[in-house]
């Protein structure tokens, strides 16, 4: 976050420097890069290359390279942490905003001044590694308090030293305690027991008891079925068999979450699709150019009418696949999965052939060998 604000920063100033100096013979560029992973790698698709004399198209290009890394980090924590949701969301919007900017002040390149000093290479250099203009941004908020772990840790240490102290007096320990005379009794002293409030012995209607998982209300999702940028998400349907997705792109990817007793039907070339945590569910596409993933799902039924490479099948219970003659070169991967059947045409027919679920691993002397495990009945 601070090498992008930084960049950013630079950006900044530099554009300052061309409002006020007019350009000079030579620009040197300078390229940020980034240590990878998802987050970095989506900033990272924007900083790596030059974007005259067509920036704003050139952002856009960027932000449709970008997509595919944002789409991880929704996929990855869309459901566990809605802070990387609002990071994608937050992130994405810069790329508009900017090709706005670029639009109105910078349509074929950066405008430099047409008055004013000959910008040096050195005044270049040095608000582009300084990050410094006219008038900085404020610096960020400083971090948040560091909780002293240490200190609670030694507290505790001693609080603990002190019971197990105590407790390893044996008999000592009821040296500390008072002596209580008969006439300070209770169950001696009838005048004392009348002052004290009955005690109420517990009962189930005073006995509050856990609330059972199967009495809370179920939290309802309205369903949705729209593209968001390069990707389509369809969730939370139920019951649906005229699901249609049309227009598509190379670029999209859809997303399938929660669907329950529907069918879809993708038409058009896409990129790849996920079906994550549904029940018997349908799937027809024409052609994907990358995977298909099905994942923590239960009785799904996919149709290829066109092409696939790939089709990946994780921690599912019942996948029926049927492929088409196009297809018939798909690879299907599988782990942790239960139920599945591929289904090849023949004779206007389809003849289905199961995926071994069992495996028999054997040492011949130099490494290990795994074949399928034929089960006699």
């Amino acid at each position: 976050a601070e090498m992008v604000r930084a960049a950013f920063q630079a950006q900044r100033s530099f554009l300052v420097l061309a409002s006020q100096c007019q350009e000079p013979q030579e620009v040197r560029k300078v390229t940020w890069s980034f240590k990878r992973q998802l987050h970095l790698e989506a900033c990272f698709q924007f900083y790596q290359h030059g974007a005259s004399p067509k920036p704003g198209p050139y952002v856009k290009e960027m932000n449709d390279a970008a997509t595919f890394y944002t789409n991880r980090v929704l996929k990855d924590y869309k459901h566990s942490d809605t802070r990387h949701v609002d990071w994608v969301k937050s992130y994405l919007n810069i790329w508009s905003e900017l090709q706005a900017y670029i639009k109105e002040h910078h349509t074929t390149g950066l405008t430099w001044s047409k008055t004013g000093p000959v910008a040096s290479p050195m005044s270049i250099r040095s608000v582009l590694t300084s990050g410094s203009c006219l008038s900085p941004p404020p610096p960020p908020p400083g971090p948040p308090p560091i909780l002293d772990t240490e200190t609670l840790k030694d507290e505790g240490t001693a609080s603990r030293s002190a019971l197990f102290a105590q407790l390893n007096q044996g008999e000592a320990i009821t040296k500390g305690l008072r002596h209580v005379s008969d006439d300070q009794k209770t169950h001696k002293n009838p005048s004392l027991r009348a002052q004290c409030p009955p005690v109420r012995s517990p009962t189930k209607s005073h006995t509050p008891s856990p609330t059972s998982p199967k009495n809370s209300p179920q939290q309802s999702h309205a369903p949705v079925l729209e593209l968001e940028g390069k990707k389509w998400r369809v969730e939370y349907q139920e019951d649906k068999n005229d699901l249609v997705i049309n227009n598509t792109e190379l670029k999209q990817v859809a997303y399938i979450f929660k669907c329950n007793k529907s069918t879809l039907q993708i038409k058009g070339k896409i990129n790849s699709i996920t079906i994550d945590n549904c029940k018997k569910f349908g799937l027809v596409f024409d052609n994907v150019v990358g995977i298909v993933e099905v994942i923590n799902s239960r009785d799904i039924q996919i149709q290829v009418m066109g092409k696939v490479p790939t089709i990946s099948i994780n921690k599912t219970e019942g996948c029926h696949i049927y492929l088409s003659e196009e297809s018939l070169d798909c690879e299907i991967v599988s782990a942790k999965s239960s139920e599945m059947n591929i289904l090849i045409p023949q004779d206007g027919d389809y003849k289905e052939f199961p995926v071994p679920e069992q495996f028999k691993t054997a040492w011949d002397g130099s490494k290990l060998v795994t074949e399928p495990a034929e089960i006699v009945g």
